[in-house]
């Protein structure tokens, strides 16, 4: 499929699959979105609830690292251990990484070598990018996840169920279910009824909260 990188609202880039006229990240606004999905209602929101210093984390398409490279980030913020998994079938390739804006948008030249790293690091393999993060990519399909109550928050940033409604699916929800702990949560963009009723019919807790921007609301759901 024919892939570009666009420039979001907020000035950060994405990757835009011209066939599916889809992107990796909001159009309105890349790093806005992942703050606010991700860390304003997921890291922060976890930590509010339940605060500790070390948490475990596994990302439903890991894609362009953007996610990965602001919980890094926060990691340092923070002096918080962050394990980290990222599953992901389908690598960004090399080119489309290098058109990628992000350490000079998050103002964080400093760490350009960490971003570079997390795609450059071999899959199915565990390294210590700092003393803080430690990072598993892992290359298969989400359905292939056999974890069982290994992670504290499940980042679900698969592409929408307009383009790829069986990845929000119950048979999804119940292999995460499995793989979160007790009281973990689980953060996804997304704000459908059919997928927010999936996530319930697994067992999962959900509420509709406020979205970033463009975007009215999300789903936040937590494992009792």
């Amino acid at each position: 499929m024919k892939r570009k990188i666009i420039t979001t609202k907020d000035g950060s880039t994405s990757i835009h699959i011209e066939e599916w006229d889809e992107q990796y990240h909001s159009k309105h606004g890349a790093i806005q979105e992942a703050k606010h999905v991700f860390i304003d209602s997921g890291l922060t929101h976890f930590l509010s609830t339940k605060p500790n210093t070390s948490i475990s984390i596994l990302e439903i398409g890991f894609g362009t690292g953007l996610n990965a490279f602001i919980t890094l980030l926060e990691a340092e913020k923070r002096n918080l251990t962050i394990n980290y998994t990222g599953v992901e079938a389908f690598p960004v390739i090399e080119k489309e990484i290098e058109q990628l804006n992000y350490v000079s948008e998050l103002d964080a030249k400093s760490k350009e070598e960490l971003f570079l790293k997390m795609h450059s690091s071999p899959w199915e393999k565990e390294i210590d990018l700092t003393d803080l993060f430690k990072l598993e990519k892992l290359k298969k399909q989400f359905s292939e996840i056999d974890n069982e109550k290994t992670f504290d928050l499940i980042y679900f940033d698969a592409f929408g169920p307009r383009v790829q409604p069986e990845l929000w699916t119950e048979f999804i929800f119940n292999i995460l279910f499995k793989a979160i702990k007790s009281k973990g949560v689980l953060v996804t963009y997304c704000a459908q009824g059919k997928a927010r009723r999936a996530m319930q019919n697994v067992g999962f807790n959900v509420e509709r909260i406020e979205g970033p921007p463009g975007k009215r609301h999300m789903l936040r759901a937590s494992k009792p």
